[in-house]
C-alpha cells in the first residue's frame, strides 16, 4: 500500500530519521559483513589532523571519497573504509607552545621531554568526537572503530621499517643544507612544506657599498631584503657575462667606464662588520662569479651569506670560501634571534633587528639606499610565520636520482582531472629534491639510528624486535621519552651507540600510511600485497605537493610502483570573498550550522555539482546551498509527491493496485512505461560508464540538468 505524501518536507530532520535507522540496524558494519567474500576495492583515506575542526574541504573530499566507495560496494566489492587521524608533528606541537608558552627547545629541556609529549598527547584527540559526529552527520560511511593513528606503537614500527629499507638501499643519507626554517616551530621544513603557504608582504630593501681593499673610493654596491644576513656575508658575486658601469658621485649621475662582469673575479673589499673577520684568511670577503645573478632586479651584485641561502652556499663551496665539513658560520638560533657573535643585535629576532641593522649601516656610512619591496614570500604553513633559509644538519631521502621514475609511475595512475597528473603534479615531480625527513621536534616517531660520537658507526633498527635485541630492554613504546635513552653496544669499538634527537616529518608517517595501517609486513603480508596499489584515493589539489607526493617518493623507492590507481582531486573551498576561510574574519558561515538548516545532502550536491570538482577553486556561498532545495529537492520532492497522490487516485477510484513487477514491467506496451525504462537504463549506464572511469564531475550536473 502507497502511503500519503505530506505537503511539506523537512529535509534535514528526515536525513535524522535516515541516520538512526543506520544505526539502530548497524547498517555499515552489515554491508561489510555480508561482502566480506567479494573482490577487494582497496581506499586509502588521507588523515587529517584532530587538533581541528572538520571545515568544507574535508566534506567536500569526504563527499567525493562516499560517492566513489559506496558505488564500489554497490558494484559487487568488499571495500574497507577506515578512518585515519595525523596525531605527530607541528600542528600538535604548535597548539602546545601556545598554550604553555614555549618559546624554544631550553623551555621544553626545563620541562621535560616526557611532559611535553604527554601535553601533545593529551590534546592530539581533541577533536575526535566532532569530527565523528560532523562525518556521520554528512552520511558518509568510513569505520572509525577500526581506525589507525599515526601514533600507534605499531604504526610506528612499520614507519620505522619502512625507513630501514630505504636505508638498507643507499637512499639515506646525513648532510648540511640550506633549508626552509621556521623559527616559530624551531624546525627546518622539507621543500614541499615550504611551497604551500606563499604570501605578498612588504621586506626593506636596502642598497649597500663594498669599498675595495687598496682602492676604497671604489665600491662595489648590492642590494638584498633581508639585511638581517648581513652581518654574515662572506662574498659578492656578479655574472661574468654582464656588462657593469663604474659610476661617480650621485647613484647612475656619471658613467665613468663600462667592463664584463668576469674582471671583478677576487677582488677584495672591505667586510660589513668585523664578526667574522678572521675568515679573511681563507679566502673570504672576495667576489666570485655564478649565472644565478639575473639582471631583472637589484644591482647584478649579490651578497652571499652562504649559511642562508642555497645558492649563496652553492657559490661559497665551488670558490671554497667555506668548506662542507667546517663548522656553519650561522650565528642565528632555533628560534631566528642572533647568537653572541653578533654582538650589536644579539638576542634580536632576526626580522626584527632588520631596522636596527638599517640604522647602522647608515651610521656607519654603508647605506647607500634603504626603502621597502613587495614580493611574495614562504610562511610556515603551521606557524603562519615566515620561513627563514638557514643551514642545518639534517638527514634526507634521496629523490632526485629517481625522478624519472616518479614520473613514469605518475603516468601509470588515473588522474580527474587529467590535467594536473601532467601539469601540476608533473612539473612538481620534474623539479623534485632531496627531501630533508628530520625535524628537530619531539613529538613524532624517532628516527631509527643509534650512532657513534663521530657519527662513523651507525646501526639502522627497523622492528620493535630488533630494538629489544640490541638494547636488551623490554620496549612497549617507540616515542622519545621510552627509547632516546636506550643504548647499542659498539661493534666497531666505538664506546657506545646513543639515538640521534630528531623525529620524522610528519608527512613520512603519512606517506608510509598504505603499509602502516595494515603494520606490514609485521603483519596482514598477504592481504597487504594481494590488494595493493589502492584502487582509489581523493584529497585536494594542495595534496599535489603534500600526501600525493609523499605516497608516491616511498611507493617509488620500496616498490618501484605507484601507490594508487585512480585519484580524484578536488579544488580548494574558499570563502565567498575568494580569500582563504578564516576564523579570524569570520568569512564563511559554520557548516554545522548549514547542514542544521538545509541538509546534509543539499550541501553535498552543491559542493559536488560545481567547478570545485574539476579542480578549480569555489567561492562557497551559503544561497547556492538553499538554491538546490529550492530548485533540485522540492521539484523532486513534489514530483514524486504528485506521483503518489495519482497513484492513490487510481488505486481508489479504479481497485487497481501499484505493484511495481519486473517482469510485466517489461513486457508493458504503454509508451510512458517504454519511455521510463529507456530513459532509466540510459541514466543507470551512464553513471556506471563514469564511474568506472572514476571521474565524478558531470554526474551529478547531468542528472540535475535532465
Amino acid at each position: 500500500m502507497v502511503e500519503p505524501v505530506p505537503e511539506s518536507i523537512n529535509f534535514p530532520s528526515e536525513e535524522e530519521k535516515i541516520l538512526q535507522f543506520w544505526q539502530k540496524k548497524d547498517c555499515f558494519q552489515e554491508c561489510l559483513k555480508q561482502s566480506k567474500n567479494r573482490p577487494k576495492y582497496t581506499f586509502y583515506d588521507g588523515p587529517p589532523f584532530a587538533t581541528g575542526l572538520p571545515h568544507y574541504g574535508h566534506i567536500l573530499a569526504g563527499t567525493i571519497k562516499d560517492i566513489v566507495t559506496r558505488f564500489a560496494h554497490q558494484s559487487g566489492f568488499h571495500v574497507d573504509r577506515r578512518f585515519g587521524w595525523d596525531c605527530h608533528g607541528l600542528p600538535v606541537e604548535y597548539e602546545i607552545d601556545k598554550t604553555l608558552g614555549i618559546k624554544g627547545p631550553d623551555d621544553v629541556a626545563k620541562m621535560g621531554i616526557a611532559e611535553y609529549n604527554q601535553q601533545c598527547r593529551n590534546i592530539v584527540m581533541r577533536y575526535s568526537n566532532e569530527w565523528e559526529s560532523s562525518v556521520t552527520r554528512m552520511g558518509r560511511w568510513i569505520d572509525f572503530k577500526n581506525d589507525y593513528k599515526t601514533l600507534y606503537p605499531w604504526f610506528m614500527e612499520t614507519v620505522w621499517w619502512v625507513f630501514k629499507q630505504l636505508y638498507d638501499k643507499g637512499l639515506v643519507y646525513r648532510g648540511v643544507k640550506v633549508m626552509p626554517f621556521s623559527t616559530a616551530c624551531n624546525t627546518p621544513l622539507s621543500n614541499f612544506e615550504s611551497n604551500q603557504n606563499y604570501k605578498d608582504v612588504q621586506d626593506p630593501s636596502v642598497i649597500v657599498n663594498f669599498p675595495l681593499v687598496g682602492n676604497e673610493d671604489v665600491a662595489l654596491i648590492a642590494w638584498t631584503t633581508t639585511p638581517w644576513t648581513l652581518p654574515s656575508n662572506l662574498a659578492l658575486c656578479v655574472n661574468p657575462e654582464f656588462i657593469y658601469v663604474k659610476v661617480k658621485g650621485e647613484w647612475r649621475r656619471l658613467i665613468r667606464v663600462s667592463f664584463p662582469g668576469k674582471t671583478l673575479k677576487g677582488k677584495k673589499y672591505k667586510p660589513l662588520f668585523e664578526y667574522f673577520a678572521e675568515c679573511g684568511e681563507k679566502g673570504a670577503f672576495q667576489v666570485v662569479m655564478d649565472n644565478y645573478v639575473k639582471e631583472e632586479e637589484g644591482t647584478g651584485v649579490v651578497h652571499q651569506a652562504p649559511y642562508f641561502g642555497t645558492d649563496d652556499y652553492r657559490v661559497c663551496t665551488e670558490y671554497k670560501i667555506i668548506q662542507r665539513d667546517q663548522a656553519p658560520i650561522c650565528p642565528v638560533d632555533a628560534s631566528g634571534c642572533f647568537t653572541a657573535e653578533v654582538t650589536d643585535f644579539v638576542g634580536q629576532y632576526v626580522k626584527d633587528a632588520d631596522k636596527n641593522i638599517i640604522k647602522w649601516l647608515k651610521e656607519k656610512g654603508r647605506l647607500v639606499n634603504a626603502s621597502s619591496f613587495k614580493h611574495s614570500y614562504p610562511f610556515c604553513w603551521r606557524s603562519d610565520t615566515p620561513l627563514i633559509y638557514k643551514a642545518v644538519p639534517s638527514w634526507f631521502v634521496r629523490v632526485e636520482h629517481m625522478v624519472e621514475k616518479l614520473l613514469d609511475n605518475n603516468s601509470k595512475c588515473y588522474w580527474v582531472p587529467e590535467f594536473v597528473r601532467e601539469r601540476r603534479f608533473g612539473n612538481w615531480l620534474r623539479d623534485a629534491r632531496d627531501w630533508a625527513i628530520s625535524r628537530n621536534r619531539y613529538w613524532g616517531t624517532p628516527i631509527p639510528l643509534w650512532v657513534s660520537d663521530d657519527f662513523e658507526e651507525v646501526v639502522c633498527v627497523g622492528s620493535i624486535a630488533e630494538l629489544e635485541e640490541l638494547t636488551g630492554v623490554k620496549v612497549t613504546d617507540l616515542h622519545r621519552e621510552s627509547i632516546d635513552g636506550l643504548t647499542i653496544p659498539s661493534r666497531c669499538g666505538k664506546g657506545t651507540l646513543r639515538r640521534i634527537t630528531e623525529v620524522f616529518d610528519c608527512w613520512f608517517e603519512s606517506g608510509s600510511m598504505p603499509y602502516a595501517q595494515a603494520h606490514y609486513p609485521f603483519e596482514n603480508r598477504k592481504e597487504f600485497e594481494d590488494t595493493f596499489p589502492a584502487d582509489f584515493i581523493a584529497e585536494g589539489i594542495d595534496q599535489t605537493r603534500g600526501w600525493f607526493y609523499t605516497l608516491l617518493v616511498l611507493s617509488t623507492a620500496l616498490f618501484g610502483k605507484p601507490p594508487f590507481k585512480n585519484v580524484i582531486v578536488n579544488g580548494l573551498v574558499l570563502a565567498g570573498d575568494g580569500q582563504k576561510m578564516s576564523k579570524r574574519k569570520k568569512n564563511y558561515p559554520d557548516p554545522g550550522l548549514v547542514v542544521q538548516q538545509y541538509g546534509a545532502d543539499a550541501l553535498r550536491l552543491y559542493l559536488i555539482n560545481s567547478p570545485v570538482v574539476r579542480a578549480e577553486n569555489l567561492r562557497f556561498k551559503e544561497e547556492g546551498v538553499r538554491d538546490v532545495l529550492k530548485d533540485v529537492f522540492l521539484p523532486w520532492y513534489n514530483a514524486y509527491r504528485f506521483l503518489v497522490q495519482n497513484v492513490q487516485r487510481l488505486q481508489k477510484e479504479e481497485g487497481i493496485q501499484f505493484l511495481y513487477n519486473e517482469n510485466t514491467a517489461k513486457q508493458s506496451d504503454n509508451i510512458m512505461d517504454k519511455w521510463i525504462q529507456s530513459f532509466t537504463q540510459s541514466l543507470i549506464q551512464f553513471f556506471k560508464a563514469e564511474m568506472d572511469g572514476e571521474t565524478s564531475s558531470n554526474i551529478l550536473a547531468w542528472k540535475i540538468s535532465t
